[in-house]
């Protein structure tokens, strides 16, 4: 899988600064360094890799990240962190499975080399005889996987740009930036996008630290960002629950040649952890007890999830799919919309969660303040934004979309519903947060208040005592010049002449500091000016 430093995951501590390859407004330094591909191992004929630069040059800007991501095998920060034997491995990582969608039956091929794949690519008839559709699913990307894959099907360099990278903002110098596209030039793509958040919950911190490792040997860049609601008393102590934004990408070759052709990009598996709440529940209904049970395999990664329901198309889907190759992301979509709906039971359940913390000061870790629960309510709001931007996205970009490809049929359109219920509930979700947000914000102020008057309660103690005893230490004080009063008779008028002037002269000084301080500060104003 590669050494540790390999698995360095880039915008960390560790990885340091990012803009070693060279920031948005500066020549690639990845360029500059592989493009003889000397230390990478890159293949003597790279048309594709040759197609991208030329693209960057000529109008496509974004592009030039996708071009360092193939030189570099992965993330492009990455690249310090990489040895050749590393990158090689990265660069002719393979694991693909061809389905092929015949009239009768539906016919499965692995691929897992470099070879095996150059060598199937070319001997793909174009007429397929009875085959209706191919479909090749992609688990991770590879540089030679987008080389061979791109240039034997002539993809649109775009379709693997949005799929390598999860960034959801931006700083102004990055070069890994993807500006949004116009609705009228995405309508004439034949690609979609679908991001989404993946769960794991993990039991302990070595399991989530193992999970990132893991997530560092992905050529795409993918990380496990921690949750932290952990609740006392109801989760295990430590553990807590990762969120991985992933990513689901599906093109359709926009030429009919007599074959629909098409790619199916997926996420590698976490394998640490669990799926939270054990994963969710298959898209048929239970069966009848007269019925035997369904014969599939264990639930594992999103790649064989995704193989086993396509592998599930009746015959009168297969033979739809030349009016709509739609049909072929009709159940991998029900996987994200899946997802969405245990992310939305999740957020549910912390809100919840945080509410009684509200209600019940026991339930907070060690009787800390509110300011904690205000903390993880502030980490939601922060993140519904985001996730109904990508339920939004979704909904027009894809379930919505009329024309695409050379479709004359939207079969997407079954799951419109089930997408605009997670969007309102994300909506609720959201609204719900800033009400909790303000109940937050309005018991600390009560609380404060509490404590500011216990305070001044204190003062006032303070202020007793000092009335009681400031008048005894000056009898103490003044009775303790002598032994015999009676010789201070002369020196009673010079004391009470030099006290009271005094104390009145620090009373005005305390009344009227700042009045003093500001006429101080204009004389020496004066004096340098004069200087």
């Amino acid at each position: 899988m590669g050494t540790p430093q390999s698995m360095i995951l880039p915008h960390t501590y560790e990885a340091g600064d990012p803009y070693y390859i060279g920031d948005v407004y500066e020549e690639s330094q990845v360029r500059l360094r592989l493009s003889t591909a000397s230390s990478n191992d890159e293949p003597k004929s790279t048309p594709y890799l040759h197609y991208i630069d030329l693209l960057t040059d000529n109008g496509w800007p974004q592009l030039r990240y996708l071009a360092d991501w193939m030189r570099v095998t992965t993330a492009p920060p990455k690249w310090r962190f990489l040895s050749r034997q590393d990158m090689h491995e990265r660069a002719t990582r393979v694991n693909i499975t061809l389905l092929e969608f015949h009239t009768d039956l539906n016919t499965r091929h692995d691929i897992m080399t470099t070879e095996h794949l150059a060598s199937l690519l070319p001997n793909l008839s174009v007429d397929g005889k009875d085959v209706a559709a191919r479909l090749f699913v992609v688990e991770d990307l590879s540089r030679d996987v987008v080389e061979m894959l791109g240039s034997h099907l002539d993809v649109d360099p775009m379709f693997f740009r949005g799929h390598i990278s999860d960034y959801t903002w931006y700083n102004i110098r990055d070069p890994w930036i993807e500006l949004p596209e116009m609705d009228m030039v995405l309508r004439a793509k034949s690609y979609f996008h679908i991001r989404y958040p993946h769960t794991r919950y993990f039991r302990h911190p070595k399991s989530y630290a193992r999970a990132r490792l893991e997530t560092g040997g992905f050529n795409v860049l993918r990380r496990v960002n921690r949750d932290g609601n952990w609740i006392p008393g109801v989760d295990i102590p430590s553990s807590d629950v990762g969120m991985v934004r992933s990513s689901m990408s599906f093109w359709v070759q926009p030429q009919i040649t007599g074959v629909v052709n098409a790619i199916l990009l997926v996420d590698p598996l976490i394998t640490e952890g669990f799926p939270l709440w054990g994963g969710y529940n298959d898209f048929v209904p239970c069966p009848s007890m007269a019925d035997s049970p369904p014969q599939r395999p264990a639930r594992g990664s999103t790649f064989e999830n995704c193989i086993y329901w396509l592998q599930q198309l009746s015959s009168n889907e297969v033979q739809s799919i030349a009016q709509d190759p739609r049909i072929l992301l009709q159940k991998p979509l029900c996987i994200v919309c899946s997802e969405w709906l245990t992310i939305v039971r999740y957020a549910d359940t912390r809100l919840s969660q945080l509410e009684w913390e509200i209600e019940d000061p026991h339930l907070r870790y060690r009787h800390e303040d509110l300011s904690v629960t205000l903390e993880k309510i502030h980490s939601w709001r922060r993140r519904f934004p985001i996730y109904k931007t990508l339920v939004s996205e979704a909904l027009t970009k894809v379930v919505r979309r009329h024309k695409f490809a050379h479709a004359t049929e939207n079969s997407l359109l079954v799951l419109e519903k089930d997408f605009e219920m997670i969007q309102a509930k994300l909506t609720d979700l959201h609204e719900r947060a800033e009400r909790i947000m303000s109940v937050v914000t309005a018991v600390m102020s009560i609380e404060e208040s509490k404590k500011a008057l216990q305070q001044n309660r204190s003062l006032a103690r303070l202020t007793y005592l000092a009335v009681t005893f400031v008048p005894l230490s000056f009898v103490s004080s003044f009775f303790s010049m002598t032994d015999d009063v009676t010789k201070l008779s002369r020196t009673y008028w010079v004391y009470f002449t030099v006290a009271i002037p005094v104390t009145l002269l620090a009373l005005v000084v305390v009344r009227f500091s700042d009045l003093v301080v500001e006429v101080c500060r204009r004389v020496l104003r004066v004096f340098r000016k004069q200087g």
